[in-house]
């Protein structure tokens, strides 16, 4: 048995326990000023993907189309808040108003700084955090090709509107290349091995076209109406 009473906390001389009351005040004082600055915005979209993609790329340029067609249309544009397609999405909304082009930034030692083109930017020290921010102000979710993290924003999300703690707000996985294994993965594996439920390979869409993405949304939006509060999973 690991005897726990030499061990230290960040400062280096106390236990890790005792440092735990002063970390839920920092946690807490991150949600109030994050959920203030946001509730000030309209229900948007959340536009994950890669921050090492860059401008050559043609997610970049289809991130870019996408924010702003999804600005155009009034939706507010949340994304991580750092470089690559967060970048793009950003920089698309910017175009048309800066004031609807959110940064959700993570503080980390490498790869994340925020981008310019954020009008509104919140940021964090806590993943779980920031996720829930990205979750809570959207009413619909964009994956472009990304890495670990961007599959892991993936699955929480649709874990969420799986087990019906947020509506079905569209989900869209754009990059046909990119996804197109990982779609057949769940199809083949996750759905044939009785690990999800037939119907759930159908709680996204996979697509190369942004407008079919975008009237994607609208169409939501026009259906459902906006979205006056949060869904319960953030009660």
């Amino acid at each position: 048995m690991v005897n726990l009473n030499g061990c230290l906390g960040t400062n280096g001389n106390t236990r890790f326990w005792e440092d735990d009351p002063w970390r839920v005040l920092r946690i807490m004082s991150e949600f109030v000023d994050s959920f203030e600055e946001m509730s000030q915005v309209p229900p948007g979209i959340s536009i994950f993907g890669s921050a090492r993609t860059p401008e050559s790329d043609p997610s970049y340029t289809a991130a870019v189309t996408m924010g702003r067609k999804l600005a155009k249309l009034g939706f507010s544009v949340i994304t991580g808040g750092g470089p690559g397609i967060m970048e793009a999405a950003n920089r698309g909304a910017a175009e048309i108003d800066r004031a609807l082009s959110i940064g959700l930034n993570i503080k980390l030692p490498q790869e994340q700084a925020p981008n310019p083109y954020a009008g509104v930017q919140v940021d964090f020290r806590y993943f779980f955090a920031r996720k829930v921010c990205l979750a809570k102000y959207s009413m619909g979710f964009v994956f472009f090709p990304g890495g670990f993290g961007t599959l892991d924003e993936f699955a929480e999300l649709v874990t969420l509107v799986q087990t019906e703690r947020i509506p079905k707000y569209p989900m869209i996985l754009f990059g046909k290349h990119h996804w197109e294994g990982f779609c057949s993965w769940v199809d083949q594996i996750l759905l044939q091995d009785k690990m999800i439920s037939p119907g759930d390979n159908q709680l996204y869409r996979i697509t190369d076209d942004v407008d079919e993405a975008v009237e994607l949304f609208s169409d939501f939006r026009r259906s459902a109406g906006t979205p006056r509060r949060a869904p319960r999973a953030f009660r």
